[in-house]
Formats: structure tokens, C-alpha cells, sequence
């Protein structure tokens, strides 16, 4: 029983290192047997059934008081339906994406407000709203614009700047 008792903290301890060192074994077996092993050899799987095989076969033994060979067996079977649960549930939570996240092309024909005046050759300040989120850019425009106007966004260079106009109205 203290082999298997062993075996399962082992592979607790080894699910505790797959948080630090994540990914480590994935590399390494990459295209291995033609690519049949992605996603088995990772460390949260292989923990997983080192684990349950050991804490399969303390229970095996404790509850039924099944011999060393029966233990094992027990204890390989949950070790490897574990294993096959861990590599189902991460294989789910990679494929779970998250929507698109905004640009700054996505400003472009949106319109604002000037919070900071913008000179003729220089940078003010706009308000603009950006998925549902008001953030407030830098500006640029061809003419003067004054605070309080309303302007029109041309372009975005670059993350933190857009090109506007004024709205005539």
C-alpha cells in the first residue's frame, strides 16, 4: 500500500509543478508517432494518471483488500480514465476562444468630442467610444478644432492617435 500511497503524492506533486512549468513536455514530444501523442504527454495528463494510479490502488486494497496484482490493475484503470479526463477537459478549454478584440481601425468613422483643443500643427485630445469603453486618444487635424467639438475619425495611425475632422452641422 505504501508504493501505491508513493506513487498517487508523487503525481500530486507533479500536477503542483505542471502550474509552474507549464507546457513543458508538450514540446518535447511534438509529432511523436505522427502526431498521435499531442495533448497525452502533457504534464497535467501524465499527473494525472501517475495520481489516480496510486491512489486507485490504496483504495482498491484498503476497500476490497485486493492482492498487489489486482491493485494494480484498479489502479492503472482509474489512472487511465483520469488521464483520458484531463486531456477531454483541457482539449475543451483550448478550443474556447474569446471574441475578437478591437483595433484601432475599428475607431475609424466613429464620432467624438474634443477635450483638449487641437492646434493646426500639433496634438489635442478626443473622447471616443470603443467597444462601449469611452478612452480618450490623441489628435490630429488638418484645421483648428476647438474644445467641446464634434469631430470625425478619419484614421488611426497608430494605437493611441487618430486623424479627425471636424463635423459641420
Amino acid at each position: 500500500m505504501a508504493w501505491f500511497l508513493g506513487l498517487g503524492i508523487a503525481g500530486v506533486v507533479l500536477l503542483a509543478l505542471s502550474l509552474v512549468f507549464d507546457g513543458l513536455l508538450d514540446g518535447a514530444f511534438d509529432g511523436a508517432l505522427g502526431g498521435g501523442l499531442d495533448g497525452w504527454l502533457s504534464l497535467p495528463v501524465v499527473a494525472g494518471f501517475v495520481a489516480m494510479t496510486g491512489f486507485g490502488g490504496v483504495l482498491a486494497q484498503a476497500a476490497t483488500g485486493v492482492g498487489l496484482v489486482g491493485a494494480t490493475a484498479v489502479g492503472a484503470l482509474s489512472g487511465v480514465g483520469t488521464a483520458w479526463l484531463t486531456y477531454r477537459f483541457s482539449r475543451a478549454l483550448m478550443r474556447d476562444r474569446t471574441a475578437v478584440a478591437p483595433t484601432g481601425n475599428d475607431l475609424v468613422g466613429t464620432s467624438g468630442s474634443v477635450v483638449t483643443a487641437i492646434p493646426a500643427d500639433g496634438f489635442g485630445e478626443v473622447l471616443l467610444q470603443l467597444a462601449g469603453q469611452r478612452l480618450k486618444f490623441a489628435a490630429r487635424s488638418a484645421t483648428p478644432v476647438a474644445r467641446g467639438a464634434e469631430v470625425w475619425v478619419e484614421a488611426a495611425p497608430s494605437a493611441t492617435s487618430v486623424l479627425v475632422r471636424p463635423v459641420d452641422r
